[in-house]
């Protein structure tokens, strides 16, 4: 959700700034912007609604030459037009702003302003903020010290970047809360700045990466680190390594797909150095915990949003099955609201593959002001999550560009298994043979993942075209695939726009069989587990009312075929293993019914990779 990219130095910033926002174009947006100032202290804005490609259109057409930022916006005040596309000026022309976040208090401030004389062009929120500096700025204040008390003025989590025409050579980053991450780049004689690292990393592996609470006063010769409340603190440069090369689609068709066929690879890197074999063990040596605190803990609670969340349900009832202690998965927008009872006896796993969504790290911090534990589960090294637990286990999935999660979903629900595994075995729910048929069966993961990918070759297609008119889906499932259920009908209505629900099979008959006719196809998630049967009687009080179903199952399941309409495969698996796999055809399905009705599978309308506002 909206990038930042800015530069300071001997080249010209427009190419640079647009290359940079390329790069962050994953995140989803709507517009986007360029502001340059040249060395005599002329500020230019280009923006355009929509794609990139129309703002690079317009500065062929319309050149600009000097320092500058841009921003790629995704609208949550106005809508996404040229007006409201940042960056945004102040009345003078002379103070330019780009901003991640919500002036939750913008109501308020523009009014004042507007009584004071200040007149606004655009019906976003973050005009404001321009405004609030040139007024300081006519103060007498510095460029610096003017954002920072402008700053004090909003309420909410942002990301601030702001140039002004009488300081060319100046850029001043903060940020307040968890609207997103802001990085300082340095380079030879030149600065960058920007809201993801990826976007920096062709560019420069030295960062410093700002922490709530501080900003980044930047010149092409470096910069100065402050807190918000004006102390100077020393600049913690990192060295970061990722190699950009990865984010090319491989030869597939969009980048969801190759994230879907990477799924064996990202897998082993997940579970690369965390299987020990003699003992059978998983090592995750990333966890300061000592087997006593493990033993002191009384539940579990997992925070996520979206993908995520049916992620961590799977995780919470690992944790339950192999670690015996109480657990449960939390929206974690509601939880920071509900004044939740935590206390030391708790552990709270944030789970974002961004690893700066905004209300699960504010779920987070909520927990650990309750004396909980804190543990991080992310795909970014740096990112907030990262930085503020007490501890992370990354996914390592790679850079995921497809704004609909596939492989970050399957590594984080990876990480969860082994983490349960870890958690039982140090407090002695699991014996040691049974802490070793977990550790082989997370190490057949990649393996089967391969042969999941491999099953139902031209099925996909061929699905999608006779289903792509249906009016709604089901998703079912039990046990450990009810998220996956879940998982399945929000990827479906991500990128295909289709209506879908995904829930527990029983409660289909509590209300949504008055949906079933042969214009609502049920998916049901019905492998052979524990379960089976309890699926296979919900399938029939599907088909006796005369609807349609498209079972997922486990391969050599020779009876069910006769029993449903369509048939994907999953290969036969570990109960463990059965969600990760069977989050393969549900992928696959939804990405083929997009692909027909020609969608824009990877950035699909109204949503964004990162979401850094409530």
């Amino acid at each position: 959700m909206c990038g930042i990219f800015g530069y300071l130095g001997y080249q010209d910033a427009a190419p640079l700034v647009l290359a940079g926002l390329e790069r962050l174009a994953y995140r989803g947006y709507d517009s986007a912007g360029v502001a340059v100032i040249d060395r005599a202290g002329h500020l230019e804005v280009r923006k355009s609604a929509g794609k990139l490609a129309n703002l690079t259109t317009l500065l062929e057409r319309e050149p600009l030459s000097g320092s500058g930022l841009g921003h790629t916006r995704w609208a949550t005040h106005g809508a996404p037009t040229d007006a409201n596309a940042h960056p945004h000026l102040d009345g003078t022309g002379e103070v330019v702003v780009v901003h991640n976040g919500i002036v939750e208090n913008y109501i308020e401030l523009k009014a004042r302003l507007t009584a004071e004389g200040h007149e606004f062009s655009s019906a976003t929120d973050t005009e404001v903020i321009p405004h609030l500096i040139q007024e300081l700025l006519a103060q007498g204040h510095t460029l610096a010290e003017a954002v920072r008390l402008a700053a004090a003025e909003l309420r909410g989590a942002h990301a601030i970047a702001c140039m002004h025409a009488g300081s060319p050579d100046t850029l001043v980053a903060l940020r307040i809360g968890n609207a997103g991450g802001v990085s300082v780049g340095f380079g030879s004689g030149e600065m960058f700045v920007a809201s993801d690292l990826p976007a920096l990393l062709p560019l420069t592996t030295s960062v410093a990466p700002l922490a709530p609470g501080e900003m980044a006063v930047v010149t092409p010769e470096g910069c100065e680190m402050l807190t918000l409340d004006g102390r100077r603190i020393d600049t913690a440069r990192q060295t970061v390594t990722m190699n950009p090369v990865a984010a090319a689609k491989g030869g597939h068709r969009h980048f969801m797909l190759k994230e879907i066929m990477e799924q064996p690879e990202s897998a082993m890197s997940c579970l690369r150095g965390r299987l020990a074999f003699t003992p059978p063990s998983a090592v995750l040596g990333e966890l300061p915990f000592t087997s006593e605190e493990l033993r002191s803990l009384s539940r579990v609670v997992f925070l996520g949003m979206g993908t995520t969340q049916y992620a961590t349900r799977v995780g919470a009832r690992m944790t339950e099955l192999l670690a015996r202690l109480p657990a449960s998965a939390e929206d974690a927008s509601e939880y920071r609201y509900r004044e939740p009872v935590v206390d030391e006896a708790t552990l709270a796993v944030g789970v974002s593959q961004s690893g700066e969504t905004a209300d699960t790290l504010e779920a987070m911090h909520l927990a650990a002001d309750g004396g909980a534990r804190t543990l991080a589960i992310t795909n970014v090294a740096g990112s907030q999550a990262d930085r503020g637990a007490d501890a992370t286990l990354l996914m390592h999935a790679g850079p995921e560009i497809g704004v609909a999660s596939t492989k970050t979903f399957v590594n984080s629900m990876l990480v969860m298994y082994l983490l349960a595994t870890h958690l039982g075995h140090a407090r002695g729910a699991l014996t040691d043979d049974a802490a070793a048929g977990h550790v082989d069966a997370a190490a057949r993961l990649p393996a089967l993942l391969g042969e999941a990918l491999e099953l139902n070759r031209g099925v996909y297609e061929r699905l999608a075209a006779a289903y792509v008119k249906a009016r709604r889906f089901l998703f079912l499932g039990r046990g450990l695939l009810d998220p996956i259920a879940r998982e399945g009908a929000l990827k479906l209505k991500e990128i295909s726009y289709i209506h879908a629900e995904g829930m527990a099979a029983a409660e289909m008959k509590h209300g949504p069989i008055a949906l079933i006719d042969r214009e609502t196809p049920v998916v049901a998630l019905v492998l052979r587990d524990a379960l089976y049967e309890k699926m296979l009687g919900n399938i029939s009080e599907v088909k006796a009312r005369g609807g349609v179903v498209i079972a997922i199952a486990t391969a050599g399941d020779d009876s069910i075929a006769a029993q449903v309409d369509d048939v994907l495969w999953v290969p036969p698996c570990p109960p463990m293993l059965a969600p990760m796999l069977a989050a393969v055809p549900v992928q696959l399905f939804a990405y083929h019914t997009a692909v027909h009705l020609g969608n824009d599978v990877d950035q699909p309308r109204n949503l964004a990779k990162s979401v850094t506002v409530e």
